[in-house]
């Protein structure tokens, strides 16, 4: 990597991600964050990271008062959803309501956007919770805590960022424009942080993790495209949902 690379990567780039992505205090400036939106993308996975290891340290005061696995797994929930302001709950509930909801391409971007939710939204959500829940209630049981959620906050950040480099925007304006389209290098370093956390905490069960939320992300990008032609800030946060769901699932699967 060349100098003029190594100076495309700015540690403001971080405080730009925990800006965009989470409810936390940081001080960015956003005239700055904006023109290196696209370049910027890289440190999404670090401001997952952020979320997973506040959440863990919730958990783990939650289990030092000796509260139970199940409540211990919501409370965990719970912290993740409002630091990062539910912003990916409602991407996933808006793409859920819009895709299946709509006739054509017109009228699902127009579902998408319309701020109330509907019947598929709702299920999407219920069932979006209740996967998670449990699977990171297993995961506590397991004493995998401070394994999976680092690692699950971590890596699905990345196919955000993946969607943003392969898919063009499905609308004139909104969110995902606004940040551009990232060129190989941004992409390349956000999936290298996803998998060195994954490999530095998970060690083998990076390659079941990495095979499956690669699967997950492929899925997500072939119904966005068939269904409204691109990608949209809903449909990143639907892709950072399924990847979270999915990634849960097989650690869950492999410490259950």
């Amino acid at each position: 990597m060349s100098n003029s690379d190594i100076r495309n990567f700015q540690p403001a780039d971080v405080l730009a991600a925990l800006g965009l992505l989470t409810r936390l205090p940081v001080k960015v400036d956003h005239e700055a964050a904006g023109a290196r939106a696209s370049k910027a993308v890289w440190a999404y996975p670090l401001a997952g990271l952020a979320v997973g290891v506040i959440a863990a340290c919730v958990g783990s005061v939650w289990q030092w008062f000796g509260v139970s696995d199940g409540l211990v797994a919501a409370a965990v929930l719970a912290v993740m959803v409002i630091i990062t302001g539910a912003m990916h709950e409602d991407g996933l509930a808006d793409s859920a309501d819009g895709i299946w909801g709509g006739w054509d391409r017109d009228r699902r971007l127009e579902i998408m956007k319309d701020s109330r939710i509907g019947s598929y939204g709702v299920i999407a959500l219920c069932l979006s919770l209740l996967a998670r829940w449990i699977a990171i209630e297993t995961l506590i049981s397991a004493g995998w805590m401070w394994c999976a959620l680092p690692i699950i906050a971590t890596i699905s950040r990345v196919p955000m960022v993946a969607l943003l480099h392969l898919m063009e925007p499905a609308r004139a304006g909104g969110l995902s424009r606004s940040v551009g389209r990232p060129d190989k290098a941004p992409v390349g370093v956000s999936l290298l942080i996803g998998l060195a956390v994954a490999a530095a905490l998970g060690g083998w069960t990076v390659f079941p993790l990495f095979i499956f939320v690669t699967l997950a992300t492929v899925k997500v990008t072939l119904i966005a495209q068939t269904k409204i032609g691109g990608q949209t800030g809903d449909i990143l946060g639907a892709a950072q949902q399924i990847a979270e769901i999915t990634a849960l699932g097989v650690l869950a699967s492999i410490a259950g």
